[in-house]
């Protein structure tokens, strides 16, 4: 910090008057979002997949799990000691499970605090993305459609590579995603264009970004807010690098390039954001570094797995 800046703190004495000076966290954690397992065990009662975590540190974030079935309190608290949250994809239930309940208070505390200036982060992959157009229209509005393991190139709106998300990557990435069936899709569920048009609430709060087609049915395949920092892809950025276990996940360079672009994006957002641990010692404690993945590639879609 510059003289000058030590001497504005001083003068006006509070800790905002500093904070304000701040542009940039580079050392953002970013919450990644855990969610049940079909036969819960001692040790394995629920679960994250590596991938997400390696997404968010390919692009300089630390993560954090946020485990399932805490209290309201300590979801506050991890709150204000992160920077930003992911809520991944998998195949919980968007109205009535841990994943949902944990998802929807990390949801109404980011509203509020983003309504009162404190920028924090929320993005949704796959369900993720299905969890936020719950959590936005307050009701399940989703259609069933065959995109289920398949690649697909992005159908980008008028005006949307100027969008927040996509401005910043490449014209040749863009390009990319506009004509070769890089994004990844593991979803039965999908909003469809019809459904988001017809609900005023998803409406008036998203700017769709991207729409692809089963064939049959146009959907919503990536979203951003208007007002606010959150955003959802329907389609897995983060498998085209990290994960190997079925023959549709793209590895082209431009896949690649895609994952990471996506995920300098969010860290970016994340680094806009001031949220800490209350010392070194819980914020040690919290990383997901004192968790090991276990390698599931051998029967799972996921090459590795963090239990928890």
């Amino acid at each position: 910090m510059s003289n000058f800046a030590l001497l504005f703190c001083f003068a006006f004495s509070t800790l905002s008057s500093c904070t304000v000076l701040k542009k940039r966290n580079d050392k953002p954690i970013i919450g990644v979002l855990a969610q049940g397992v079909g036969s819960p065990q001692l040790q394995k009662a629920s679960y994250i997949a590596a991938s997400y975590v390696k997404f968010l540190e390919s692009a300089g974030a630390r993560v954090v799990p946020v485990m399932i079935n805490q209290t309201l309190e300590e979801y506050k608290t991890l709150f204000n000691s992160i920077n930003g949250i992911l809520y991944p994809g998998g195949g919980a239930s968007i109205v009535s499970s841990g994943y949902a309940n944990a998802a929807r208070i990390f949801y109404e505390l980011a509203i509020e605090a983003n309504s009162r200036g404190d920028y924090f982060p929320v993005w949704g992959t796959c369900l993720g993305f299905e969890e936020l157009t719950y959590l936005t229209s307050g009701k399940q509005l989703l259609s069933q459609t065959n995109t289920s393991g398949v690649a697909l190139p992005l159908v980008f709106t008028n005006g949307s590579r100027e969008s927040k998300l996509f401005k910043g990557f490449p014209a040749e990435v863009l390009d990319a995603l506009a004509s070769e069936p890089i994004t990844e899709n593991s979803h039965k569920w999908s909003l469809t264009l019809e459904s988001y048009n017809s609900n005023a609430d998803l409406k008036k709060f998203y700017k769709v970004l991207t729409t692809n087609s089963d064939g049959k049915t146009e959907f919503v395949s990536t979203m951003e807010a208007y007002g606010f920092p959150i955003y959802g892809t329907q389609w897995h950025p983060e498998k085209n690098a990290f994960e190997w276990t079925r023959p549709y996940i793209p590895h082209s360079p431009s896949a690649v390039k895609t994952t990471f672009f996506m995920a300098d994006f969010v860290v970016n957002e994340a680094r806009k954001n001031f949220h800490r641990f209350e010392d070194e010692e819980v914020e040690k404690r919290a990383l997901i570094y004192n968790y090991n993945p276990v390698y599931t590639g051998n029967k799972s879609a996921f090459e590795q797995i963090y239990y928890f």
